[in-house]
């Protein structure tokens, strides 16, 4: 991927208030067009995206806490306790009370949940190839928007992850 660089002077010279000049709307455009991708890949899965991205942390790590998965997935508890009870009646993950701490919920992989993990193993080289990126430049464009995310939170004055 071929970084261009703008002078000083054509940085000056472009129109902020356009939307194309806009990162915000870049990140949102480009997020809802990967998002239209997995759509058709995910669907014969019974999946949607929010949760096929929970079980990528939980196909990581089983048994986390339901807090612990909310910060990975930048998900507030109101959002991810309906993702995971659905999750639940479909039979890919169960949720109990951890044993020393009854506050704690901790998420464990069904066998059926696990056994998406196989299912699913091609979901990601469909959506490489759909980029039209090298996996160099796949991995240089995630490793920019990570950094760019940490940027962007520890700016924000209301941001939990700072």
């Amino acid at each position: 991927m071929a970084r261009t660089t703008t002078s000083p002077a054509s940085a000056a010279a472009t129109d902020w208030q356009q939307l194309d000049n806009q990162l915000c709307f870049a990140l949102y455009s480009a997020s809802l067009a990967m998002t239209r991708l997995y759509k058709p890949l995910l669907e014969p899965l019974g999946l949607t995206y929010p949760q096929y991205l929970a079980l990528l942390v939980l196909w990581e790590r089983d048994g986390l806490g339901v807090g612990e998965l909310g910060e990975r997935l930048y998900l507030d508890s109101g959002t991810l306790t309906p993702l995971l009870k659905r999750m639940e009646s479909s039979g890919w993950l169960s949720r109990a009370r951890a044993a020393d701490d009854e506050r704690r919920v901790l998420v464990h992989l069904t066998a059926e949940g696990r056994a998406l993990k196989r299912r699913a193993a091609s979901v990601p080289r469909e959506l490489a190839a759909a980029t039209g990126c090298s996996a160099d430049e796949l991995v240089a464009l995630t490793r920019r928007l990570q950094q760019l995310r940490t940027q962007l939170l520890e700016a924000d004055p209301h941001s939990h992850h700072a």
